[in-house]
C-alpha cells in the first residue's frame, strides 16, 4: 500500500488500481502532488486497501482489465463497500464503454495528464487541490 506523504485534512483520496507498473506509476506520482493516493496492483489489493483505509475514498481509478477480474467487477465491488465512491475506469480496449454503469466514467489510453486532470476534477472538483 502507497499513501502519498504529508496529508492535508481537506485531501481527496483516489484508489489507483493498474497491473502495468509503468502505469501505476505515473498515474500515482501525478496525482500524488494533489490527493492522496492509494495503489494497488491488483483486484484483491484493491478490495483490501478499500476495506483498510478508514477515511473516505473519493474516486476509484481503475484499469479496466486487472488480471483475473474486470474493473467493472471491482467497481462493483467497492462500490458496495463505499456507495457515494466515484469510478473512473480507464483502458486502450475502448469497448469497455458499453459495459459501465450508470454514473460511471471511461478515460482512454493513452491520455495525457491535461486528460485525466479534467476527468477527475470533473468528477471530485477538487477546489482546494490546485488543480
Amino acid at each position: 500500500m502507497e499513501r502519498t506523504p504529508a496529508l492535508q485534512s481537506a485531501q481527496k483520496t483516489i484508489l489507483v488500481v493498474d497491473d502495468e507498473p509503468t502505469v501505476l506509476a505515473f498515474v500515482s506520482g501525478f496525482l500524488g502532488t494533489s490527493y492522496n493516493v492509494l495503489t494497488a496492483t491488483s483486484g484483491t489489493e484493491a478490495l483490501q486497501q478499500s476495506k483498510d483505509f478508514e477515511d473516505e475514498i473519493h474516486l476509484l481509478l481503475s484499469d479496466f482489465r486487472l488480471p483475473g477480474v474486470t474493473g467493472v467487477d471491482l467497481a462493483t465491488e467497492i462500490a458496495v463497500q463505499r456507495p457515494n465512491i466515484k469510478v473512473l475506469l480507464m483502458s486502450g480496449y475502448t469497448g469497455g464503454m458499453l459495459a459501465l454503469k450508470e454514473g460511471w466514467h471511461f478515460l482512454a489510453k493513452p491520455f495525457i495528464p491535461s486528460q485525466l486532470r479534467t476527468s477527475i476534477a470533473d468528477l471530485i472538483s477538487p477546489a482546494e487541490s490546485g488543480f
